[in-house]
């Protein structure tokens, strides 16, 4: 049921317009009765006053014997019963007007026979006293005359100001019901027009327009709250058009991470920095597993004693390590952590797969030399040992007693260089088949393990995420390299492989309890170490060997990661 106005404003209005109206009408139709009525009075006045002077006429013509006695008698009854003396007769005339009006022409009648008769004496005995009735009757109708327009004077006045009031009433009551709430909704529709619509409407009245403030006052705050909900509406469009964006640009730049050369621990790095760029994302952490037990952890973000969440890193079905983040409000896209970990997985699987691939090149490249090598010198000194032995067996005592220090020495030579270039073919035709540096070093050591008495142990805390290729392939022949010493020379009871990593920097060593050396001997200069220290140069570290007769032996080998 619609509200109606208990107090309409058009009705006030109208009831004040009437009023003034009527004040109007009945002041102007009392004015003009009034008016109208005192037309007749100035001439009834003067005609009420001419009757003393014509009484005084016919005492006049009496006292002469004028002639003209009977004409004047004529006209003071003309005057006497004259229309606007007969309109003294009307019901607004006063009685006391009207019995003095009667009284008067009862005495003319009763003088008018002594006229009539000749007793002229009568009548001039009794002309004064007329006279002073006509006299009162003429006073009587002057003041008559004064007291309605006084009365017209002061009725007009009350009149007046009662229009007046009516009028301030009317233009107060406009300007407070009215005006004063239209301003107020004027400018409240203005604040509405500019996006505020938490407008004060002080409007408290029962008529229509504090109905229509009411009404404008609710339709504001559902209109606010209209626009509230469409601003949140479009913000949460446009939070969710600008995550999106995120998204996909945290997708292309890990993909673009992903096309790089080689990957590195700096490449999975810069994707987590990606990733924790994503709003809710507060602190991201890698953990990249190996089959040894070592691992890599890169982190990005500022960490806090939130929960961590996590997810395992697979590829065909083979498990390489594992995302964990912490997270705030806004929650952040699960989508989103599961495509880059799906990219994650591919990283780290296609880095494993990227470094046997070169790996298998180098090592096919090295058996290739191996076995020009064995084709062409490996002959080359079989041939020449076999010379070496038939000249033996031609020469004669003498000759050979004269030739035996240079044929032992030749035969020396040929020995040591048919070893060393033995030694280069195992070496050439190691075979790595894993791409993880702690599973193709086990791999290497399985073999050197059934050459010896000794008990090797492997100690690997390094990840193979930053290892090339060919770094790989040197620390594993500089490591086989080390411990083939280790099994030839020590007589050693054990064998220790420690491979460690301090942030960047790398420490190799191979250390063993055996019969140990003279450091100052010149067999430091044997083939093999000249090419451990080889490798190192390649690596861009540095070897170390302390040893002490009886004491063992320790080959150290240092470096730094460089991405």
């Amino acid at each position: 049921m619609q509200n109606r106005p208990q107090k309409p404003v058009t009705t006030t209005i109208a009831r004040s317009m009437l009023i003034i109206l009527l004040l109007s009408i009945a002041t102007t139709s009392f004015a003009l009765l009034t008016l109208a009525s005192s037309l007749n009075d100035a001439e009834a006045i003067n005609v009420s006053g001419s009757l003393r002077m014509q009484s005084y006429r016919l005492a006049y013509d009496i006292q002469a014997n004028s002639a003209q006695l009977n004409d004047h008698l004529d006209q003071f009854e003309q005057s006497l019963f004259s229309p606007s003396m007969a309109a003294l007769e009307h019901w607004t005339v006063p009685a006391d007007i009207q019995l003095h009006y009667y009284n008067l022409i009862d005495r003319w009648e009763s003088l008018n026979p002594s006229l009539l008769s000749g007793d002229h004496d009568a009548f001039l005995a009794e002309v004064a006293t007329f006279v002073d009735n006509i006299d009162r009757f003429v006073f009587e109708l002057q003041e008559f005359s004064i007291t309605k327009l006084q009365i017209l004077s002061v009725t007009g006045g009350i009149g007046l100001s009662l229009i007046l009031i009516s009028a301030l009433f009317t233009i107060h009551f406009t300007q407070r019901k009215i005006v004063s709430p239209l301003k107020q909704l004027v400018n409240a529709s203005e604040q509405v027009q500019n996006g505020t619509f938490d407008v004060d409407i002080n409007i408290k009245s029962d008529n229509e327009l504090g109905i229509l403030a009411g009404a404008f006052s609710k339709m504001a705050t559902e209109l606010g709250k209209h626009y509230h909900d469409l601003e949140q509406s479009v913000n949460e469009k446009t939070r969710r058009l600008r995550h999106a964006n995120e998204s996909l640009q945290v997708l292309y730049n890990c993909s673009q991470e992903l096309s790089v050369t080689r990957l590195t621990t700096q490449s999975f790095a810069n994707m987590l920095n990606n990733l924790v760029e994503v709003e809710g994302m507060t602190a991201v952490r890698l953990v990249i597993e190996e089959n040894n037990g070592a691992e890599s952890i890169i982190s990005a973000g500022i960490e806090n004693e939130r929960h961590w969440h996590s997810r395992d890193l697979t590829l065909d079905d083979q498990f390489l390590g594992r995302l964990s983040w912490q997270e705030s409000l806004p929650c952040p896209d699960r989508a989103l952590i599961e495509n880059v970990s799906r990219l994650l997985s591919r990283g780290i699987y296609y880095n494993r797969a990227q470094k046997l691939a070169n790996q298998l090149l180098l090592m096919e490249e090295r058996a290739t030399i191996a076995r020009e090598l064995h084709d062409s010198l490996a002959q080359s000194l079989s041939y020449l040992k076999i010379q070496v032995t038939l000249l033996k067996r031609h020469l004669t005592q003498q000759q050979y007693q004269h030739a035996e220090q240079i044929i032992t020495d030749i035969d020396a030579g040929l020995s040591g260089a048919y070893t060393q270039l033995r030694e280069l073919l195992s070496t050439f035709r190691l075979t790595i088949k894993e791409a993880n540096f702690g599973e193709a070093l086990v791999e290497m050591i399985k073999p050197l393990d059934e050459q010896t008495d000794a008990m090797i142990i492997v100690d690997n805390q390094l990840s193979s995420l930053n290892l090339d290729a060919h770094r790989q392939v040197h620390l594993l022949q500089l490591i086989r390299e080390a411990t083939l010493n280790a099994i030839k020379h020590a007589q050693a009871d054990e064998i220790i492989i420690t491979c460690q990593q301090d942030g960047d920097q790398v420490s190799i060593s191979i250390c063993d309890d055996g019969l140990g050396f003279d450091q100052h001997n010149e067999k430091l200069n044997h083939y093999g170490m000249a090419i451990m220290s080889e490798r190192a140069d390649r690596l861009n570290g540095e070897v170390t060997i302390n040893s002490e007769p009886e004491q063992g032996c320790c080959v150290t080998l240092s470096f730094m990661l460089v991405p």
